[in-house]
């Protein structure tokens, strides 16, 4: 794969395979099936379609998802953005929604179909949805097979939940009803999920068998499918979370300009934008780059961004945009602006809601400030990132990912000051030869867990703690740019709110199973102590030992294993932190205690 930008690659990569649609109504004809029925010659994946998912309101007849009339609705897909031949990146693959009007064949029923795909990559996505009786809860499973161009092959499972019944959390997309086929509407949320699935890396996948039919009660529909490539040459330098989707307020053409902080430094430059848990598309009318200076201010003239080639990009609901390459010296350690220009009115927005850091927001009607380098226009000011999840450079050898909560997140550290224990362990990186230099993006989120979602997955919503680390692994870890090494260090807001050690235990087992599968190095540590804080008893402290016991004595479940909790635990009072290490709230350690987590950390331990 050339060396571009991660989404054009793909671009390149799909249109003339899987994602191209051929102006084909029909299911695939027998001559692609043996004569014992398996598959025959691979198959571009629209000439197998042999379902209709989608009506028109006005004609609701003309589809049958689900075998008993029901269908999504046209008009809600383009409200979201999802128009025929609609180009989808999604959790850093890129997909195509099927070309095809309503009331046509736009999706394939899973039963050991061969699929034409080819690429090399770290997965297969699929973009997907079960239907079953009822929308019995529960997701349709499958096990398929990926073929690859030198002759071998690796099975997969491949799980999608109910388009009816299945959760929000994980969605790619929810629609506000479902059209019947006597013309009524059910007032319920229809549902599509995207899904990924590992492959071998280093091969070229030539072909992928879907799974067989799951059995007479129950379809696993499959409308897209694409290889996700690597990223190569490219590594993240700042990420973050969203948390959920909340209320802007009312924005009317107006510019973000948000300030980040680096970690690894480079001579190209491209920034990942996304649209998370949204229902309608966002228009992007420019965007920008640049050094800080001071507050709003530039240190040079910003460096405009393009997508595609052009200056500004369409987001369907649910998808990310990735802009061009530009040349743009990036410094570690070092402040960024990206500046967004809201051409359109923005009521809601995906946020990650404690930056720990200002950024600054241009007055509602004074249209594209981007390429501004004074801050004189942006009179506002922001404690949130919108929008933005990623800002990647050229080179470096990849990505270090922290995923925890608000202890990660920086919760109580020095507002702007960049002393997140991964801002301290990205600058001991930086500063030695004796490991790779790689890139750390920070996926804390304040509040979240482990096992169970505060945010919903869909809607806003005043609580933007995020779903789950299980529900969020894919888009936070595994689809993050050249990610190497995931630190994990979550657990104790599930065992304060309720959860058994034994489920937090499971879920970490989880993410850890998924994540090596794709090739990561899974690092854990342990729970730090809560002693003192309001809600943090006894019983907390039992639970968040028995976890810490399974962590440390894992068997094998963790590549190494970071102690934090001895880091900062109280010799004499182990239930509490040291004194010199709390914010002052027991909870959180201040700035000199999240400093002490970095330092102690083996820096060989996070190198596979």
């Amino acid at each position: 794969m050339q060396r571009r930008s991660c989404i054009r690659s793909f671009t390149v990569l799909v249109a003339a395979t899987a994602l191209a649609v051929p102006a084909l109504t029909g299911a695939a004809s027998a001559r692609e099936r043996g004569p014992d029925g398996a598959p025959s010659e691979p198959q571009p994946l629209a000439r197998l379609f042999d379902n209709r998912a989608v009506s028109d309101d006005a004609r609701p007849g003309s589809a049958d998802f689900d075998g008993a009339g029901r269908s999504l609705s046209a008009q809600d897909l383009r409200a979201a953005g999802w128009r025929p031949g609609a180009r989808l990146a999604l959790d850093g693959a890129a997909l195509r929604w099927p070309d095809r009007r309503p009331g046509q064949a736009d999706n394939v029923r899973a039963d050991g179909q061969l699929v034409r795909l080819r690429g090399r990559g770290n997965a297969v996505s699929f973009l997907v949805a079960a239907t079953s009786p009822d929308g019995a809860a529960g997701p349709v499973r499958g096990t398929g097979t990926v073929r690859y161009a030198d002759g071998s092959r690796s099975t997969y499972d491949l799980a999608a939940e109910d388009w009816r019944g299945g959760g929000l959390a994980t969605k790619a997309l929810a629609l506000p009803h479902i059209n019947t086929r006597d013309g009524g509407r059910l007032t319920e949320q229809a549902k599509l999920y995207a899904v990924t699935v590992p492959v071998t890396r280093g091969r070229t996948v030539s072909s992928v068998e879907l799974p067989r039919d799951p059995g007479p009660l129950s379809d696993l529909h499959v409308f897209a499918a694409g290889v996700r490539g690597e990223a190569a040459g490219w590594t993240g330098t700042w990420s973050a979370s969203t948390g959920g989707y909340a209320d802007t307020g009312g924005w009317r053409d107006q510019t973000l300009r948000l300030v980040v902080h680096t970690s690894a430094g480079g001579s190209r430059a491209r920034v990942r934008l996304a649209n998370t848990f949204a229902a309608s598309p966002v228009r992007i009318g420019h965007a920008s780059v640049a050094v800080q200076r001071q507050g709003a201010a530039a240190r040079g003239k910003p460096v405009p961004l393009t997508f595609g080639g052009r200056a500004g990009t369409r987001i369907p609901a649910g998808a990310e945009a990735f802009s061009d390459p530009v040349g743009f010296e990036v410094p570690p350690d070092a402040n960024l602006l990206v500046s967004i220009h809201l051409p359109d009115p923005v009521r809601a927005a995906p946020v990650h809601s404690k930056a720990i850091q200002r950024s600054y927001l241009s007055t509602a009607g004074s249209g594209d400030r981007t390429a501004e380098r004074g801050g004189g226009s942006f009179t506002g000011s922001l404690s949130t990132w919108p929008f933005l999840t990623g800002i990647d450079v050229r080179g470096e050898p990849g990505s270090v990912v922290a995923l925890g909560d608000s202890i990660t997140d920086g919760v109580r550290s020095t507002q702007g000051a960049n002393r997140r224990w991964p801002d301290v362990l990205a600058r001991r990186l930086q500063g030695q030869r004796d490991v790779p230099r790689y890139g750390v993006l920070n996926h804390g989120i304040s509040a979240n867990r482990v096992t169970s979602d505060r945010y919903p997955g869909d809607g806003v919503s005043t609580d933007t703690a995020g779903v789950s680390a299980r529900n969020r692994l894919e888009r936070d870890v595994l689809g993050q740019t050249s990610a190497r090494t995931v630190v994990l260090f979550e657990g104790i807001n599930d065992v304060r709110w309720g959860a058994s050690s034994s489920e937090v235990i499971a879920g970490m087992r989880d993410i850890a199973a998924r994540a090596r599968e794709r090739g990561l190095r899974v690092v854990a540590a342990t729970v730090t102590p809560c002693g003192g804080y309001h809600d943090c008893t006894a019983e907390v402290d039992r639970k968040r030992r028995e976890v810490n016991a399974f962590v440390r004595q894992s068997g094998g479940a963790f590549d190494a294993v970071l102690d934090f909790d001895a880091v900062v635990r109280d010799p004499a009072a182990p239930e509490r932190m040291r004194a010199a290490y709390d914010s002052g709230d027991h909870l959180h350690p201040g700035d000199t205690g999240l400093k002490a987590l970095a330092d102690s950390i083996d820096l060989r331990e996070l190198t596979p």
